[in-house]
């Protein structure tokens, strides 16, 4: 199969997933129990200050305002509308703000936290698995147990004994949040220097288990090449130890470099329990609380975020191996 041909039938699958993606992600939230309405007018009336026929009246114009009154088909015509647009709605919780705000205000903190760790833990977690690989012996059995209990243990686990035993018994870094109670995010020095201090346990709870899972699979993957046929061959042939590692690395990596492609691509969800735990304020903690408050617009954007993110990286590696490796696009149109 010729290399246009391949992208144009990847492109065609894609974007069907993408519309099957894109109306499942305005269905779901609405088979969610619930009407996000009555949450905002409760509230209201919580304090007393409505009465009955004013709670209707609400009740009645925030339907209204927010289209619910529509048939569901006129909604997602509205929805696809406004996302095409990039406009992502207006919260319901948190009305009159824009979604557009809302993530505005928490993609940056996801990604600050999330990016780093899953970079360095790539990077470190490679070499740490090579090296076991070609070293062997003790040193490999010692960085397979760690390396596999660590890829075992959840990103939250990690969070709690973390934050119990250097925050809450140590008190060497702040139990939660994100910044010092009083302070505002600024472009500051000071601003920065505080919220470091709060930056490194959702860090370092991240980017250990990255680590751990990205050794084990490197150091499988280097194996299963060691035992090659083409690097008995070169040897054979007195082809020199580095050159035959390069080969042997550099075949390796095509799995990995998958894995970092996906793990960028759900880098908006990746952390989700792990902000809930720090009470970081990621996208994380914003979608769990949406969904909390039935919060439809929020809910969509986010999941919407993350379902191009996704599609995008495995369209992009796809592409990429294509490109590469001549025998999967030969695979995809059935040659042998």
């Amino acid at each position: 199969m010729k290399l246009g041909q391949y992208v144009a039938r990847k492109t065609v699958w894609y974007l069907v997933a993408l519309v099957a993606a894109v109306s499942l992600n305005f269905l779901l939230p609405r088979l969610v129990p619930g009407n996000p309405v009555d949450v905002i007018v409760s509230n209201l009336a919580r304090g007393g200050a409505v009465n009955g026929e004013q709670q209707k009246q609400i009740y009645e114009g925030f339907v209204q305002q927010f289209g619910l009154n529509a048939p569901l088909w006129q909604q997602f015509l509205t929805y696809l509308g406004k996302v095409f647009t990039g406009d992502l709605g207006t919260s319901f919780a948190s009305y009159p703000t824009s979604v557009n705000s809302l993530l505005g205000q928490a993609l940056p903190w996801s990604i600050a936290v999330q990016l780093p760790a899953i970079v360095i833990g790539w990077v470190l977690g490679n070499v740490v698995g090579a090296v076991a690989a070609f070293r062997g012996g003790n040193w490999d059995r010692s960085v397979f147990t760690s390396s596999l209990f660590l890829s075992a243990m959840p990103y939250y686990c990690l969070s709690i004994l973390l934050l119990y035993g250097l925050a809450v018994v140590a008190g060497i870094f702040p139990v939660g949040g994100a910044y010092s109670l009083g302070n505002s995010p600024a472009l500051s020095l000071d601003f920065l220097t505080d919220a470091l201090q709060y930056y490194w346990l959702p860090f370092l709870s991240l980017v250990i288990v990255f680590i751990g899972g990205q050794a084990v699979g490197m150091r499988s993957m280097a194996i299963y090449e060691l035992g090659g046929d083409y690097v008995n061959y070169g040897r054979a042939m007195g082809i020199g130890d580095n050159r035959i590692t390069r080969y042997i690395f550099r075949n390796a990596m095509l799995p990995q470099i998958t894995g970092l492609a996906l793990s960028i691509g759900t880098l908006v969800s990746g952390a989700l329990i792990t902000e809930l735990v720090f009470n970081y304020p990621g996208v994380g903690t914003l979608l769990f609380n949406a969904i909390s408050q039935n919060d439809y617009p929020v809910i969509q954007a986010i999941t919407l975020i993350i379902t191009l993110a996704v599609l995008a990286a495995n369209f992009l590696v796809e592409i990429v191996y294509g490109i590469v490796d001549p025998r999967i696009r030969a695979a995809a149109s059935g040659e042998k």
